[in-house]
């Protein structure tokens, strides 16, 4: 059976740029998965065109079990939405815009107020409550912004870069909700260019690259594809390196690569940190001495580069053409 989120060969042309070309996606109910790519990849365009803000050229969706093209507006009753920016209302207080959102929903006024308080418990915003909303840093904003996403508390939730902008303690402070969120249920795909930010938070990874997902798994599965576990050594004479270079190729699963210039040499392993003590033992035994030895294991920015053939980008991405102040596309050069 289809996840709590679900996608089938999501096509979507702006002009002739083709920022979706076949996006497949199946997300089980009460997990996460992290959308992963860099600008331009397609990331953007997918959460628009599965949150019914964009229709699709072709291909079919399903979020909750409902039919994103048939039934859009039952698809909006069941979803959160956070985008790249904050959407909030600078002129009003934390509370009014919670509550806002809460009468947008057809809330009574009461439910909406009890339910701002609420959120603003849990997000950390009861001392800024009644300030105007662009009194707020950065990090305020962003939690009030994802705090108006759950005023209904959705079943299925879609981030677009949430922690794009915010510094270190803001994004761990963000991601702690975050966690809290799933474990209470909800389905959550997130985007992002953060690649810490999926290693912490998501169950499956899918990178996406060019409109198309090029790899589907999670993090570790994604991980074991670039090769494994790496020792290096660097030695502290320059005249140790070939012996180092011999040693290393011994307990190593392939050549040892050498950088003569910066005296380090690599090779690729399998056995971990019991093999690592070997070699130390084995270079102490020929007389090489080391200003630095380590186990190197592959992280998601080498799985990254390893598919995509570029390291990830920072920044914001919106996919799609620019608009003029109309909303209508202006024409964007292809990426």
């Amino acid at each position: 059976m289809p996840g709590a989120i679900y996608a089938e060969g999501l096509v979507k042309t702006f002009g002739d740029v083709r920022a979706l070309d076949g996006v497949d996606l199946d997300v089980p109910e009460g997990t996460v998965l992290g959308l992963l790519g860099p600008n331009g990849a397609g990331k953007t365009t997918t959460v628009r065109c599965l949150t019914t803000l964009l229709r699709p050229d072709s291909g079919t969706a399903a979020v909750a079990g409902i039919d994103v093209l048939k039934q859009p507006n039952e698809v909006r009753r069941a979803i959160g939405l956070s985008g790249q920016f904050a959407a909030v209302d600078e002129y009003l207080t934390g509370r009014e815009n919670l509550q806002m959102v809460g009468q947008l929903y057809q809330m009574r006024a009461r439910a909406a107020k009890a339910r701002a308080a609420e959120l603003l418990e849990q997000f950390h915003l009861s001392d800024a409550a009644d300030r105007p909303t662009k009194t707020y840093s950065g990090g305020m904003r962003r939690r009030l912004d994802l705090a108006a996403a759950l005023v209904v508390s959705p079943p299925v939730m879609f981030m677009d870069e949430p922690t794009t902008g915010l510094d270190p303690r803001n994004r761990q402070e963000l991601w702690e909700v975050i966690k809290q969120l799933v474990a209470g249920g909800t389905t959550l795909l997130l985007t992002t260019q953060y690649l810490e930010e999926a290693d912490h938070l998501a169950h499956d990874i899918a990178v996406v690259d060019h409109g198309r997902v090029i790899a589907r798994g999670t993090s570790d599965q994604l991980k074991a594809r670039t090769g494994g576990e790496r020792v290096e050594v660097v030695v502290h004479e320059r005249e140790h390196i070939g012996t180092a270079s011999e040693v290393l190729a011994a307990f190593g699963k392939g050549p040892a690569s050498v950088e003569t210039h910066t005296r380090k040499i690599t090779v690729p392993v399998t056995g971990g940190a019991k093999l690592l003590a070997e070699i130390i033992r084995e270079l102490d035994v020929r007389g090489v001495e080391l200003d630095d030895v380590g186990l190197r294991r592959p992280t998601l920015d080498d799985v990254f580069l390893s598919l995509t053939g570029h390291v990830a980008e920072g920044g914001n991405e919106t996919d799609g053409p620019a608009r003029d102040a109309g909303g209508r596309p202006e024409k964007e050069a292809v990426k």
